[in-house]
């Protein structure tokens, strides 16, 4: 069974005599493809992302373990891959989903073909499949379990792909920061790209900030650095004494996949402790979430989450658009946060909540990434209002 015809159908790839890729869905659907990258298989949530840049990034976010990425864009490979543009030095999303086959790199940046990229890092992906049809079906349906699996020989065992597609849990009520997080804790001074120089260095920093690391993402730490910080990161499961011990001027929570009622079984009480001791604190994505949930506000799955690099967001404060990156599968459910917490940010996609901030207090999160990375900077300027809460607060 495949997917529902497309008004505008691509080369239909189940006129191929010996497919060498599937995609293999929990409710039976097989679709025939051509195998990519490593051969194997993975299973994991498909989902689908709408930027048109930063592939490579997207593959490398944290945020995205458990995940099979469909690609909408359909010229994925063009700027090749290289040791720079990478969020952190395994990646988590576990396949890629592509409408055509890779294209051929054309930059000056390139160091390596995608498909050999995706090879080093044992990721299976599968091309010349209907991308258009897919999308519309997980925005319709909501994100299914799926299996993805390469093989030369073209030779699947299709009973036994459907069963691990319908055996797998899915994201509800899964923790994945733990799998994500760092082992230990390590310093950061790392400064954004610039043209002619590349990364930089933080060589005079302001202020001192603790990154909780549920997944952290390089660029976000980077963007902390460019602000004037001297950066400490510690894993997603650092009491709140191994935060303390830093004497911190903020503490930073950073970005993360998975439930994040499950990552607040443990993070939660941390969070809460730290507010108690009256630090600044600014959350994005996953870290948005666990602020949310300290607070005594909700969390839920989304139908189908927000992902991709052209979401426009609205500041009700200042009335100002910003078109945002975003990736997260779960929202802050606004009508359940307390009265001293007000809305700050919504998407103007759906109206879900896209930032909050504590009355009066220097304590502040967005759900989306202003780090972008791949995706526009509009956002850059929190990380600047991050700096202004902090010296406020010291004053």
């Amino acid at each position: 069974m495949g997917l529902p015809p497309n008004p505008t159908p691509t080369r239909s790839i189940d006129d191929t005599p010996k497919p060498t890729a599937v995609l293999v869905l929990a409710d039976g659907t097989v679709i025939k493809g051509r195998g990519l990258g490593a051969e194997g298989k993975a299973v994991g949530e498909v989902c689908f992302n709408t930027s048109m840049t930063g592939y490579q990034e997207i593959m490398t976010d944290p945020s995205y373990a458990g995940q099979i990425i469909t690609f909408t864009f359909p010229h994925i490979g063009n700027t090749g891959a290289n040791p720079e543009d990478i969020e952190t030095v395994t990646p988590a999303a576990r396949g890629a989903v592509l409408a055509t086959d890779i294209s051929e790199p054309s930059n000056w940046r390139a160091a390596q073909h995608f498909d050999a990229w995706l090879r080093a890092h044992r990721l299976p992906a599968i091309a010349g499949i209907d991308t258009r049809a897919l999308t519309r079906r997980i925005r319709d349906g909501g994100a299914p379990n799926g299996v993805i699996a390469h093989s030369k020989d073209g030779v699947f065992d299709i009973p036994a792909l459907i069963a691990e597609a319908k055996g797998w849990p899915g994201l509800d009520g899964m923790d994945l920061a733990k799998d994500v997080t760092c082992r230990q804790t390590y310093h950061w001074d790392e400064t954004l790209w610039q043209l002619g120089s590349g990364y930089g260095k933080q060589t005079d920093p302001k202020l001192k900030v603790v990154a909780i690391d549920y997944g952290a993402k390089r660029n976000i730490l980077r963007c902390l650095a460019s602000a004037g910080f001297d950066v400490t990161v510690v894993p997603a499961t650092a009491t709140a004494e191994d935060v303390l011990v830093h004497k911190p001027d903020g503490v930073f929570l950073s970005n993360g996949p998975g439930d994040p009622a499950a990552t607040g079984t443990y993070a939660v009480p941390v969070i809460q402790q730290l507010m108690a001791k009256e630090l600044p604190i600014f959350g994005i994505c996953l870290g948005h979430q666990m602020l949310a949930l300290a607070l005594g506000g909700k969390t839920r799955k989304m139908a189908r989450g927000h992902r991709g690099a052209n979401h426009p967001v609205k500041d009700l404060a200042t009335g100002r658009v910003e078109i945002t990156s975003q990736n997260h599968g779960f929202e802050v459910m606004a009508e359940s946060l307390p009265k001293n917490v007000s809305v700050t940010h919504v998407s103007l996609f759906d109206g879900t909540n896209e930032g909050i901030e504590v009355t009066g207090k220097p304590i502040f999160s967005v759900q989306y990434h202003p780090e972008a990375s791949p995706g526009p900077q509009d956002s850059h300027y929190l990380f600047q209002r991050f700096v202004e809460k902090i010296e406020a607060k010291r004053k």
